[in-house]
């Protein structure tokens, strides 16, 4: 009878329904994970307290996941009422018992071969509504299964790969669509972010991230760049349901390295654009790097804080950008209200007073190769940045690193790569980039009022790894040597640490199995899920 008792109560969270509402209201139930930042605000914190400051030294392996893959392990599951959805790469996907770690099934995509992708076959994660499950492929597709069986409902084709189209991107449910957007801006893409049908897969609106013939924006672009102008969309979304605004970061403009063939402002990479979600139309926008000659995606995710600010409460969001300025800008407007750089920058000297950078023509690329800060991997990158409204803190991980930007000549066949060169000291994979650029990389915990550091835990290496921070007054963060780490939100001191033996590039989670808060983190190509001490 309790083996009978335990399969019915796997089946009943098998059939759980997740409807909008729940996603609206995910801070009642912060033992879930219903959406890929947790809540529409993007915030990274659960109020999660199980695990503190004082008891965290206790925390233990508890199960793990090891997935049949060997690519890089990117994404950050659901975790539906002790139910966990993830996505082993590139793109199958598995339900497990989240106090367990046994696997109830596993749906399996074999992407078409004429693929490309210019990161990594990878996927960072899923959405869910009712009781499917979301998710694009790298072979352009978006996927519709079953969250109790893992029956394929429906496949349909939003973009086409062999263009060098991909989608690799976490979908976000509002209301009652799926929101997602196109990858492969290195292959000369022109990007888009699409609305889709939940129940029947067709496309319900599309806005363009590079604007065509008549649409504003399209003057930023000389002669016919436009049409493969790159602006991918990397990374989730963030929703203001009062305003009815959703927010997503845009790539860089294609090619990299080499502007000459694209002169102009290149509207809307690198930009945020605050979308209407029930129509697509634009609503505002923000640039952070007109005419990107970097490679500086604004990949990060669009935070969403109401606090005070001037003496006046406030919609703000926060972003930490690749391009090492920090902002703050009125999420209802667009308005830009504070900016600073949060590492060495040599490319700019500063934000005038709308926010635009102001340019040092020295920094551009050239033949030769110049020297800049920061690096092509940026300040920072796609990974998840933090804030916690206790210790009134945004959280980011920051890297202190330049590159040697080589400028080329970029040449356009469909579905290739389309780049203007490749800078020196892309990654500092080796000792000699390392000495060579003399960088490191830091956790900062910045003020939102001035962008300057509060506190700051240094790395002798750097981080791909997402932030997490938790009701408990802990930030949680990985390393690329494989370090999963416990840090006080309110001084960054190391409170724990274990190393589980691989590269960690995935945002920490945290939710509840048994009544017990659980924290976890995919490293190499494995997930592993740690709790207090019974």
């Amino acid at each position: 009878m309790r083996i009978f008792g335990l399969l019915l109560s796997c089946a009943a969270a098998l059939a759980a329904q997740v409807t909008y509402e729940r996603i609206l209201n995910a801070d009642k139930e912060p033992g879930n994970w219903l959406t890929y930042s947790r809540t529409y605000d993007s915030n990274h914190y659960t109020p999660l307290a199980g695990i503190r400051r004082e008891n965290v030294k206790d925390l233990e392996l508890k199960w793990v996941f090891q997935a049949r893959s060997l690519e890089k392990f990117e994404m950050t599951p659901l975790i539906v009422d002790g139910v966990v959805y993830a996505v082993q790469m590139p793109n199958d996907i598995v339900a497990l018992d989240a106090a367990t770690g046994r696997k109830f099934w596993e749906y399996k995509h074999i992407p078409d071969s004429k693929t490309n992708v210019c990161c990594g076959r990878v996927n960072r994660g899923l959405a869910i509504l009712g009781g499917t499950l979301y998710m694009g492929t790298i072979d352009g597709k978006l996927l519709a299964v079953d969250a109790k069986t893992g029956a394929l409902v429906f496949s349909r084709q939003l973009v086409d790969p062999t263009g060098g189209y991909s989608l690799t991107v976490a979908p976000l449910v509002v209301k009652d669509k799926i929101i997602l957007g196109a990858a492969g801006g290195e292959y000369g893409i022109r990007g888009r972010v699409m609305a889709i049908d939940p129940q029947t897969g067709e496309e319900l609106w599309r806005f363009y991230t590079i604007p065509g013939p008549g649409e504003p924006g399209h003057e930023t672009w000389s002669g016919d760049s436009w049409q493969r102008g790159g602006g991918s969309i990397w990374v989730t979304g963030s929703y203001d349901p009062e305003l009815n605004l959703t927010y997503w970061g845009v790539g860089n403009p294609s090619p990299d390295w080499n502007g000459d063939v694209r002169l102009g402002d290149n509207l809307y990479t690198d930009s945020v654009i605050a979308l209407d979600p029930d129509t697509g139309k634009l609503k505002w926008h923000f640039q952070f790097t007109p005419h990107d000659e970097w490679d500086w995606d604004a990949v990060q995710l669009p935070v969403l804080v109401d606090r005070e600010w001037e003496g006046k409460p406030r919609k703000l969001m926060l972003w930490a950008n690749r391009n090492g300025f920090f902002y703050v800008l009125d999420r209802a407007t667009g308005e830009f209200l504070h900016g600073n750089n949060f590492v060495k920058v040599t490319w700019a000297k500063g934000l005038d007073e709308r926010g635009r950078p102001i340019k040092i023509p020295e920094a551009s690329p050239t033949r030769e190769g110049t020297r800049v800060w920061p690096s092509v991997q940026g300040a920072t990158n796609w990974y998840a940045p933090a804030y916690n409204e206790k210790t009134g803190l945004f959280y980011v991980s920051a890297w202190e690193y330049s590159s040697v930007y080589h400028k080329g000549d970029p040449q356009y066949t469909r579905g290739n790569r389309y780049v203007g060169s490749l800078p020196r000291g892309v990654w500092p994979n080796t000792m000699a980039d390392v000495e060579e650029q003399q960088g490191h990389g830091a956790i900062r915990a910045l003020s939102p009022e001035t962008g300057e550091k509060e506190w700051e835990f240094k790395m002798t290496g750097v981080s791909e790894s997402g932030l997490l921070v938790t009701g408990g007054d802990i930030l949680f963060s990985g390393s690329m040597e494989g370090y999963f780490m416990a840090l006080d939100a309110f001084n960054g001191e190391m409170l724990w640490s274990t190393n589980l033996g691989g590269r960690i590039a995935a945002s920490p989670f945290a939710f509840e199995a048994g009544g017990k808060q659980m924290v976890a983190i995919a490293s190499g190509n494995s997930m592993f899920v740690f709790g207090l001490r019974d």
